[in-house]
């Protein structure tokens, strides 16, 4: 037997009263979180992945954080490699907020939706979120329409990405958190003839301020201890320590 032909479970105006409602409830009990889209700067394509990414747009949003008891994963756990913090969230945005807010943005890959790897920060617990997946249909067809995003995503691990969103305590994380020797390079108050401000050796190479330090940077470094250690053991002293017996 068909569905009873008068009764509309998914008419429009039903659908945008559920969308209205839901946007109010996002509102209310939601927080306010910055949405950085990842600029591409040199995609591999044979990978499927760029190592010099930036994040140089930062849209305010209103997001419902839906781990009503803390952040899932495993959390805080001790590797091999120190301590790893693998906190795992889930956001939930409005589709028409998000269309509103960000989806006009030229540097999304994707317009119509949130990317994967595009990041979110978390004002409140100073965190950045890396989206990993982007679920689109839950919950699932209630009234005939999808009206929301849910947003899995983990903790962001910064390798080297250029962040200058304008959103100080954001860029910050680079400053902090960068091991870029070149951002130390010592410069001049006038460019050069090449029209370059940086100061040079003879042979071309890079000056380094003194400031610049692993260890100082990132204090879980074991670097100046390897190096230590290993000059107590290695011998250097013979001209060709690694040559054969002559």
């Amino acid at each position: 037997m068909p569905t009873n032909v008068y009764f509309n479970t998914g008419s429009t105006a039903e659908q945008r009263l559920y969308e209205n409602l839901i946007i109010e409830q996002l509102s209310v009990f939601g927080q306010d979180v910055y949405y950085l889209p990842r600029k591409l700067v040199n995609e591999d394509t044979l990978f499927g992945e760029d190592a010099s990414s930036s994040f140089n747009d930062a849209y305010i949003i209103e997001m419902y954080l839906d781990n009503i008891e803390g952040y899932e994963g495993q959390k805080e756990m001790m590797t091999r490699f120190g301590l790893d913090m693998q906190d795992e969230a889930t956001f939930v945005v409005s589709k028409r907020r998000f269309e509103q807010l960000i989806s006009l943005d030229q540097n999304l890959i994707v317009s119509t939706r949130p990317n994967e790897g595009d990041l979110i920060y978390y004002a409140k617990s100073k965190k950045l979120f890396e989206i990993s997946f982007v679920d689109h249909d839950d919950p699932f067809y209630q009234l005939a329409n999808l009206p929301v995003f849910k947003l899995q995503c983990r903790t962001f691990d910064y390798s080297h990405e250029d962040m200058a969103t304008g959103i100080s305590e954001i860029d910050d994380i680079e400053t902090s958190q960068s091991l870029d020797a070149l951002a130390y390079q010592v410069t001049l108050e006038s460019g050069t003839e090449s029209g370059t401000n940086y100061l040079l050796t003879e042979d071309g190479d890079w000056i380094v301020s003194e400031a610049y330090s692993v260890s100082t940077i990132d204090t879980s470094s074991d670097t100046d201890f390897f190096e230590t250690q290993g000059d107590s053991i290695l011998d250097f002293s013979e001209m060709n320590p690694f040559g054969e017996v002559t």
